[in-house]
């Protein structure tokens, strides 16, 4: 298959690229820089210059592909302070996408995200199905909008499927939610936690879910939910006791009213519990990860060079 990758040369795809080349398919990656660009071309892979903000461009790429693996988000806008515009960007990236797809059977994976799905309570696939009346008052401004989307396309030909990722896809090389908190730590002077740090964090190994992204473009049945979670739920006060224990610094609980404060863009997200089960997923396409836990990988001098 020639599999058209958004977000090739990011954090989880840039694992993917390999995981597909290696599996026999042609990968044609999006870059929006010479440098990513230069990356892709050292990987194997073929590139299309562009980014999500050119839908005719990413249309024209689906269009001669056999399938789609949509990875890319505009995080550096979200994190700025506009979430509302990068999801409204990746909405018309997936519309555009989408129709250039109809009608063809051909796969359309779509990355999105297991965190705050339920509360209190482990997620499954079948969670999140239903739109609330925020999203459906402003559906081009929530990223679970565009899931729905996607998984709709079923019915104009689109062998679509969303694959939901953890807040944590670890593993050496990764400059995100785990190296962040390493930073913050070093930073501060202490690994903190809210509350008593018993709220769970699903997490997975970036090769197991680069093999995942592979087995659904490949096979994932036509309106599929899949969940990339290794790790179903890590408290979170075991995760800076790992920190903690690596840098040689204390651990110590924070007020919620001190997050925000204390971890920065991370503050809102640190004291969610939001496991997550991959039971469905692994029986449906006989996925099994086998990458390191987060707390194994926590232990690894990879984290804190």
């Amino acid at each position: 298959m020639r599999i058209f990758v958004t977000g090739a040369s990011g954090w989880i795809g840039s694992a993917v690229v390999p995981e597909l080349l290696g599996a026999g398919h042609d990968v044609v990656g999006l870059a929006r820089s010479e440098a990513s660009a230069k990356r892709l071309e050292a990987a194997g892979a073929i590139v299309h210059r562009g980014d999500v903000d050119d839908p005719d461009g990413l249309a024209k790429a689906a269009a001669d592909s056999d399938g789609v693996i949509h990875l890319a988000f505009q995080h550096e806008v979200a994190w700025g302070g506009d979430f509302a515009a990068a999801a409204a960007a990746d909405r018309r990236a997936v519309e555009a996408i989408g129709a250039a797809l109809a009608d063809s059977d051909r796969p359309f994976v779509l990355a999105s995200g297991v965190l705050g799905l339920t509360a209190g309570r482990v997620s499954t696939e079948a969670d999140g199905l239903v739109p609330s009346a925020e999203v459906r008052a402003n559906p081009a401004g929530r990223r679970s909008a565009t899931a729905l989307l996607v998984l709709s396309l079923r019915g104009i030909g689109v062998r679509s499927s969303v694959l939901r990722l953890p807040p944590t896809v670890h593993g050496d090389g990764d400059h995100g939610f785990v190296a962040t908190l390493v930073g913050i730590a070093r930073q501060r002077g202490v690994a903190g936690y809210v509350d008593d740090g018993t709220n769970r964090w699903p997490a997975v190994h970036r090769s197991d879910a680069a093999r995942l992204a592979r087995l659904a473009v490949e096979a994932a049945p036509a309106g599929s939910v899949l969940h990339a979670v290794g790790d179903e739920g890590v408290p979170f006060r075991e995760v800076a006791e790992a920190i903690g224990r690596h840098l040689g610094l204390p651990t110590a609980s924070l007020p919620p009213a001190d997050a925000v404060e204390h971890f920065a863009h991370l503050g809102p997200f640190v004291a969610l519990d939001s496991p997550a089960t991959a039971a469905i997923t692994r029986e449906l396409l006989d996925w099994e990860p086998t990458g390191p836990s987060l707390l194994d990988d926590l232990a690894q001098d990879h984290y804190y060079d």
